[in-house]
């Protein structure tokens, strides 16, 4: 629990929201439609600060609190329906409810664009609002680069510079997105990590869950790709890779995940016949896991992805592109490669499941890399003593 400098003042007793004890800190957080890592973090946030006696709501779709939980966290759900992309009369049904919701907060924490730009119209239009303070602390956590082009990139950075100027605290999940906070105006920006939270342990041994994919051909080189299928993730440079060829002992190509890309890939895996297998949604990751040689993100761009702490912790050897968060993340306990070069990626992991002495060296690697990222418990205390600055000051 923040407490305040003099035992005798108590800087929330005049702020507790509906629902909150005289005292006690109340913070929204607020998301939109998510179903990866965000909403993975938002939720491990949400259960850590309730277990440190904060009041919190968390504002997002209701598809996003049926994916992820938010209710059984022990924090209040607020339904709010922040769209993918702007509506008049979306946007302005979604800022009256996060109205709604700020009443009483002491912090609003935004994760991702649409929600941040949101959060900061509710607040700023505060006006005749009852119990809804303009000056109500904003924090927004950015998750990702902006990789839109055209017109959309245009509208996209005007946006961001809108949610840095406005922001009285921006938390970069990784360092790129921090300097790209300060570049386009924020006063404050700071680097903010996102723990994966710990994976349940696999229902599978090696052997089983190799069997299960493989289809009997257990020798096999299994190859593991994990994430949404679309842009970002580039799993076409992935295929583009298969077609060079990852080794003469025809390794398999599995890639669970779904999204809007999924029947073009689906169509040119046929076209091309290449030795690759997309799974769908799973939700058995420690499974897959045990039965890789070896895990590939071939992304265009991440911050510390999920898929990549998952493997290392668990002695999965790491073969990514050179991007946004990753170098840091990994440090020497993986193999990366340039962004865009389809033989570069091809090669590594040719080389990497010849070798297996390298792979034994990189799976300890991994797991040492591992023990130096925070976990959810210092990312919660992070967060904490960001809002205790920003309650203190304002």
């Amino acid at each position: 629990m923040i407490e305040s400098e003099r035992d005798d003042v108590d800087p929330f007793a005049t702020r507790a929201g509906k629902g909150t004890e005289p005292g006690q800190l109340h913070v929204v957080l607020v998301l939109s439609a998510a179903s990866g890592g965000v909403g993975a973090h938002v939720r491990s946030l949400a259960q850590g600060l309730v277990a440190h006696g904060v009041a919190v709501t968390v504002c997002a779709p209701g598809g996003t609190d049926a994916l992820f939980g938010f209710s059984r966290t022990g924090a209040r759900f607020h339904l709010v329906d922040i769209t993918p992309t702007s509506g008049a009369r979306s946007d302005a049904t979604a800022i009256g409810e996060l109205r709604r919701a700020f009443t009483g907060a002491d912090i609003v924490h935004a994760h991702g664009l649409r929600a941040a730009l949101l959060a900061d119209l509710a607040l700023r239009t505060a006006g005749r609002f009852p119990g809804l303070r303009p000056e109500t602390p904003l924090v927004v956590t950015s998750h990702h680069a902006m990789l839109a082009t055209g017109l959309d990139r245009r509208l996209q950075r005007l946006m961001e510079r809108r949610v840095a100027r406005s922001a009285d605290l921006v938390l970069g999940a990784s360092s790129d997105l921090v300097a790209r906070a300060r570049e386009l105006g924020a006063t404050d920006a700071r680097l903010g990590p996102v723990a994966a939270p710990p994976m349940p342990a696999g229902g599978l041994g090696r052997e089983a869950a190799r069997a299960a994919l493989l289809h009997g051909s257990a020798e096999r080189p299994l190859v593991l790709a994990v994430g949404r299928l679309v842009q970002q993730k580039s799993f076409g440079l992935l295929l583009d890779a298969v077609r060079y060829g990852l080794g003469d002992s025809d390794p398999l190509v599995v890639i669970a995940g779904e999204g809007a890309e999924q029947d073009a890939l689906r169509e040119r895996i046929a076209a091309e016949k290449l030795p690759v297998e997309l799974l769908g949604y799973r939700t058995d990751v420690p499974d897959l896991l045990a039965a890789a040689d070896l895990v590939v993100v071939s992304s265009r761009w991440e911050a510390r992805s999920l898929v990549v702490q998952e493997a290392m912790r668990a002695g999965v050897p790491v073969v990514s592109t050179a991007v946004g968060g990753v170098p840091e993340l990994v440090g020497e306990a993986a193999v990366l490669v340039p962004y865009g070069d389809p033989a570069a990626l091809a090669g590594a992991v040719r080389s990497l499941l010849a070798d297996p002495g390298r792979r034994s060296a990189l799976a300890a690697a991994g797991r040492l890399q591992a023990e130096t990222w925070p976990d959810e418990a210092a990312t919660v205390a992070q967060v904490l003593s960001t809002y205790d600055e920003l309650v203190q000051r304002s």
